[in-house]
C-alpha cells in the first residue's frame, strides 16, 4: 500500500505517529522558511508542512517542484497545527514530512478543481475524469451509491431477486424511438437496445420469480433536457400474485426508507390523486404539491358579460397567489409574456388585484364592476393582500398554460424549496389516448388511432373492462405514478395477464393478429402456459438521486453523462465507423 491513512482520516489522536498518506496536490504555499502543501483524494484534505531550513534540500526542491494535481506520496509524523481550520476535518492538524515520492506529474488542469469551478459545462464534460475529482460531484456520486445500497437493502428483505436481463434485445413499436444494434452474424437484422426490460420481467413473473428487481440500464432515442439522458438508469420491479394495492404500499415503503435512511427525513402518508383531480385542479399529471394554488374554474362568473375573450372560451380558469396583489405592472407584464411564450401557448392573462383596503382592481374593469369582481373573490375564496389570474380557451391548452404560470408562481413566491419534499400517488390514468394522426396501424374515428397511455401490457380497471368496445377513452387503467415535488419519479401498472385481453388490447391499438403475434407472440404464447396475476413499477433512478440531491438536472448524478445533443465529448461519441466495419456489417450510408 502507498498509504496508510486516507487525506480525510487523521486527527488529534493520531499525533506522534509516522503515517503515508497518497493523493492529488491541491495547492502549494511557499512563504520561503516554511512550505505548505495541501494533499487530496476522495476522502479529504491533509496539510503537509516542511521548514525549509531543517529539511534536506532534496526535499525542499522535490516540494517546490510540484504542481497542481501532481500525484504524491507523503511520509512524515502527524502534529498539531498551530492555526488551526475549522474548515476542514483534518484542520488540527499536519503532517511534518521528511519524505515526498512523485508518483506521476500533471499538466496544468483546464479549470480549478474546487467546490466554485471557473469551469463552464461543456470544459467540465469534455475532461470529466477531472471534473470527478470536484468534492460536489464526488458527493452526488456518493449519494447515488448510498441509494443504490439502501434501495438493495429494502427490496432485499422483503424477498425481491435481482435478475439481470438482456440489453440486446428486439425492436418494438409503441413508446420512444428505439437505438438499433447491427448483427454481423444475422446480417440485414437489428438488435435493439431495451427502453425497459418490461417483457422480460413479466416473463420472470411466468417462470415463478415472483419478486423480481434490476437497477439497470435502458436506452431511449430522444430528444434531451435537464432530467433526460440517451442512457438512463432505473429501479425495475415486478411482483406476482398482487393487486394495486399492494404495489402502492410497498413502494411507498421503499421510498419513506430511502428518505429516512439517506436523507434522515421522516416522510407521512403519501396521498392520493386521481388523474382526472390532478388536470383539473394542477393542469398536469404529476403536480407540485408543496404548495396550494389549486385551480379554481370560473365559467359561471365570468361569461355572460361583453368580454368576448371569456364568452367565447370552452374554459376560463385561474389561480389565486396569496400576498402577491403588490405586483407592479412590470411584473404582471413579465408574467403576460411568460403565458405568451409559445411553449407555454395562452393568448393573454387577465387579473384582478384585492388590495388591502378591499377593493378589487382587474386588467379588464371595462367590463367587470366591483360586485362582478367581488363574486371572483368568493370563488377563488381570496383575501386582501392576493391576486387572482386568468387564463382562457381550450381546456387542455388553458390548463397546461395555467400549470407552467403556477409553477412561475410558486417560484417566485418561494414555495418551491428544495428541502422540503411533497410526495404522492397519482392514480386512475386513462388507459389510452386518442391521435388524431394516420400512420399505418390507424384505426378508429377520423382516421387516427389509440395509444397506449402507458405502455401496451397495462391492465384497464377490472369495472371498466366492458367499456373497451363501446367507450374506449372512458377506460380508466390500473395505473399509478409516484410524484415528488413536481417530478415523476417512478409509474407502473397492473399488468394484463390473460391472453385474450391482451389480444383484444392489441386490437384497439391498431395491431393485425399477424403483426401483434410477430412483434409480442413471444408474451402472448407465455400467457399460455399460467400466467399469474402480476404487476409492478419502475423509478427513474436518476431522477431520484437528482431530487434528493437538490438538484433540477441528472447530469451530475451520472458518472459519465452526455451533453444535450447527446453527445460524450470526452471520448468524442458517437462518432463514424471505419468502411471495413460497415461493409461488414452490410450497411450502406446515403450520401
Amino acid at each position: 500500500m502507498l498509504r496508510s491513512h486516507t487525506c480525510g482520516e487523521l486527527r488529534i489522536s493520531n499525533v506522534g505517529q509516522t503515517v503515508t498518506i497518497s493523493g492529488w496536490v491541491q495547492g502549494v504555499r511557499d512563504k520561503g522558511s516554511l512550505l505548505w502543501i495541501d494533499l487530496r483524494d476522495r476522502y479529504g484534505i491533509t496539510q503537509i508542512t516542511i521548514e525549509t531550513d531543517k529539511a534536506s534540500k532534496e526535499l525542499v526542491d522535490v516540494a517546490r517542484s510540484l504542481g497542481r494535481e501532481f500525484v504524491i506520496s507523503v511520509t512524515g509524523i502527524v502534529a498539531e497545527r498551530y492555526s488551526k481550520s475549522d474548515k476542514l476535518p483534518t484542520g488540527d492538524i499536519e503532517i511534518t514530512s521528511d519524505k515526498i515520492t512523485i508518483l506521476n506529474s500533471a499538466l496544468v488542469p483546464p479549470f480549478t478543481i474546487e467546490d466554485e469551478t471557473d469551469g463552464g459545462d461543456d470544459i467540465r464534460m469534455k475532461y470529466r475524469y477531472l471534473d470527478l475529482r470536484r468534492n460536489a460531484v464526488r458527493k452526488n456520486l456518493e449519494l447515488r451509491h448510498r441509494i443504490a445500497i439502501e434501495t438493495r437493502n429494502y427490496l432485499d428483505k422483503l424477498n425481491f431477486l435481482e435478475v439481470e436481463t438482456p440489453v440486446l434485445i428486439k425492436s418494438t413499436p409503441e413508446g420512444a424511438r428505439d437505438f438499433v444494434v447491427p448483427s454481423r452474424m444475422n446480417q440485414g437484422e437489428f438488435y435493439a437496445l431495451p427502453q425497459s426490460p418490461q417483457t422480460f420481467k413479466q416473463l420472470l413473473m411466468v417462470g415463478g420469480f415472483d419478486r423480481y428487481y434490476q437497477i439497470v440500464k435502458c436506452f431511449r432515442d430522444e430528444d434531451l433536457r435537464a432530467d433526460r439522458q440517451p442512457e438512463f438508469t432505473q429501479i425495475d420491479c415486478e411482483m406476482s400474485f398482487v393487486e394495486q394495492e399492494d404495489i402502492l404500499n410497498t413502494f411507498e415503503g421503499m421510498i419513506r426508507h430511502l428518505f429516512k435512511s439517506v436523507k434522515g427525513i421522516d416522510i407521512p402518508t403519501l396521498s392520493r390523486m386521481t388523474y382526472a383531480d390532478a388536470m383539473k385542479f394542477y393542469g398536469n399529471d404529476k403536480p407540485d404539491i408543496r404548495f396550494e394554488m389549486k385551480f379554481v374554474e370560473l365559467n359561471e362568473v365570468v361569461k355572460g358579460k361583453e368580454f368576448k375573450v371569456f364568452n367565447d372560451a370552452e374554459l376560463v380558469v385561474g389561480i389565486c397567489a396569496k400576498g402577491a396583489a403588490e405586483y407592479t405592472r412590470k411584473q404582471l407584464d413579465e408574467l403576460t409574456e411568460f403565458v405568451k411564450r409559445p411553449q407555454i401557448g395562452a393568448t393573454g392573462l387577465i387579473y384582478a388585484r384585492f388590495n388591502a383596503d378591499g377593493t378589487i382592481k382587474s386588467s379588464v374593469d371595462k367590463f367587470y364592476n366591483e360586485e362582478d369582481l367581488k363574486k371572483w373573490a368568493v370563488a377563488f375564496d381570496a383575501q386582501p393582500g392576493d391576486l387572482m389570474m386568468l387564463i382562457a380557451g381550450e381546456t387542455n391548452k388553458a390548463r397546461k398554460a395555467l400549470s407552467e404560470l403556477r409553477l412561475e408562481m410558486g417560484t417566485r413566491l418561494g414555495l418551491r424549496d428544495k428541502n422540503t419534499f411533497a410526495c404522492h400517488w397519482v392514480i386512475d390514468f386513462p388507459l389510452l389516448e386518442f391521435s388524431e394522426e394516420v400512420d399505418s396501424t390507424s384505426i378508429g374515428e377520423k382516421g387516427g388511432r389509440w395509444h397506449a397511455k402507458h405502455h401496451p401490457f397495462t391492465s384497464p380497471k377490472p369495472e371498466d373492462i366492458e367499456l373497451l368496445e363501446s367507450n374506449p377513452g372512458a377506460v380508466r387503467a390500473n395505473a399509478y405514478d409516484l410524484v415528488i415535488n413536481g417530478v415523476e419519479i417512478g409509474g407502473g401498472s397492473i399488468r394484463i395477464h390473460d391472453k385474450n385481453l391482451q389480444a383484444k388490447m392489441f386490437s384497439l391499438l391498431g395491431f393485425s393478429k399477424e403483426d401483434a403475434q410477430a412483434q409480442f407472440g413471444f408474451l402472448m404464447n407465455a400467457f399460455e402456459f399460467g400466467a399469474p396475476p402480476h404487476g409492478g413499477l419502475a423509478f427513474g433512478f436518476d431522477r431520484l438521486c437528482s431530487l434528493f440531491g437538490g438538484a433540477d438536472g441528472i447530469r451530475d448524478f451520472i458518472a459519465f453523462p452526455k451533453n444535450n445533443s447527446g453527445r460524450d465529448p470526452m471520448i468524442n461519441s458517437p462518432s463514424a465507423i471505419a468502411q471495413a466495419q460497415l461493409d461488414e456489417l452490410m450497411i450502406q450510408l446515403k450520401k
